[in-house]
């Protein structure tokens, strides 16, 4: 091999220097490549409190980790000669645009994390063109919100209170509002064992133990917007104060009935979403009574442990259904190739929770802008790499559930008890 010195030109070539960056929050957000990058993050800026109470589940978290595992067992099939040079990722959901085949679920206490909160969530919402629900624990009020996304799409999650004036009241103020979708929530009767907040003596509002005094030494940023910002508190509850459990099961009715369900309906002028379900007889029973809309939801893990993992449960719920029912699908979404198989298999929405909340937590509105913006670029990704130009193209053909749990038949079971 014939060498030579190297010319002082070639070398200038490849000296280019990128100029710093002195913005540290873009910094580390730009390097940000994945949701899990984000995470990683959200758990180095944030109290451990905080932190697991976003990113934990109830129990031994076994629901959660099978979640995100089902989106791990996909395999796609592409097309080939099918060019898709240009992609489009807009849809229409519950009689309105998304830019995108996902929104922002409904998240409690989201100013624990950060301390812009919801505000920061409604108003990424706002410029990504998705929807954003506010939960009936934010910290945020209806009309804040409003204000924040004036012009986009509002959707307001509902938990029936054991005061139903409560709940009634926040019916109308979400109508009056202007939101468009109210997420009737039905999984949450009681509280689900959250044991890392019990560990964490994790409360509402954080108490200062010596625990946390010295959790929060390598992360003095988060307890200064916390102590420096209006107080921590429910935006539509006047109940405060305990743990996250004791809060669910002194406010939350565990008797709520089909025939709440009819009030509320009666009551709202808007699409009524019913999000929990977790089988195929109640799917069918509440599409064909005239829901405008179902999410497969286990709750993100948090409160039946073991409970169905909802994108295992779309394809058959889809089955019986029918395609055109406004089926929707959340619970460990962290990929925007989660979003397109979910897509494929007969979901016309998802909804991002934890996705959303480490972006927040990793970089407040900017976070979220980051979140986004991943998952954005994956979901253009795929479907590019899959050979469809818009969601319309997406078919149950391009996608495989491996199968990693499979059942044991009814009758062997019953010949085991035997």
């Amino acid at each position: 091999m014939k060498r030579q010195l190297p010319r002082l030109g070639e070398l200038a070539e490849l000296m280019q220097f990128k100029r710093p960056d002195l913005d540290a929050r873009r910094r580390r957000l730009d390097a940000a490549l994945t949701i899990d990058d984000l995470r990683a993050i959200a758990k180095r800026r944030t109290p451990a409190a905080a932190f697991d109470y976003t990113d934990g589940a109830a129990d031994g978290e076994v629901s959660l980790t099978r979640a995100r595992q089902a989106f791990e067992d996909v395999e796609f099939h592409p097309d080939i000669l099918r060019p898709a040079a240009s992609v489009d990722t807009s849809t229409t959901v519950l009689g309105g645009p998304s830019s995108m085949p996902f929104g922002i679920a409904p998240t409690g206490f989201t100013r624990l994390m950060q301390s812009e909160g919801e505000t920061a969530g409604a108003g990424a919402a706002a410029a990504a063109g998705i929807p954003f629900t506010l939960s009936t624990l934010g910290t945020t009020t209806i009309e804040e919100v409003k204000a924040v996304n004036p012009h986009g799409r509002n959707w307001f999650q509902l938990y029936v209170m054991r005061d139903r004036e409560v709940s009634y009241g926040l019916v109308e103020r979400a109508a009056a509002a202007g939101y468009d979708t109210l997420m009737f929530t039905v999984d949450t009767p009681i509280a689900g064992a959250r044991l890392r907040d019990k560990r964490n003596g994790f409360s509402i509002p954080p108490q200062l133990t010596l625990k946390t005094v010295v959790d929060a030494i390598p992360r003095p940023w988060w307890w200064f917007d916390f102590l420096t910002t209006p107080k921590l508190e429910f935006a539509s509850l006047s109940t405060t104060g305990g743990t996250v459990g004791e809060l669910i099961n002194n406010a939350f009715d565990p008797t709520i009935s089909y025939d709440d369900l009819d009030v509320i309906r009666s009551m709202w002028p808007g699409k009524l979403v019913v999000k929990g379900v977790q089988n195929v007889p109640d799917a069918v029973r509440l599409i064909e009574g005239g829901v405008d809309g179902i999410v497969l939801s286990n709750h993100g893990g948090r409160q039946l442990d073991r409970a169905p993992v909802p994108f295992h449960l779309l394809p058959q719920v889809v089955r019986e259904v029918g395609r055109d029912a406004t089926v929707m699908v959340d619970t460990g979404i962290m990929h925007g190739a989660d979003i397109v198989a979910s897509v494929a298999l007969g979901a016309k929405f998802t909804l991002i929770g934890r996705a959303y909340l480490y972006g927040l937590m990793a970089g407040g509105r900017q976070g979220v802008d980051r979140t986004i913006a991943i998952l954005r670029s994956e979901i253009e990704r795929t479907m590019a790499l899959l050979g469809v130009s818009s969601l319309d193209e997406l078919e149950p053909r391009h996608v495989t559930q491996l199968q990693r749990l499979t059942p044991i038949a009814r009758d062997a079971a019953e010949r085991i008890e035997g």
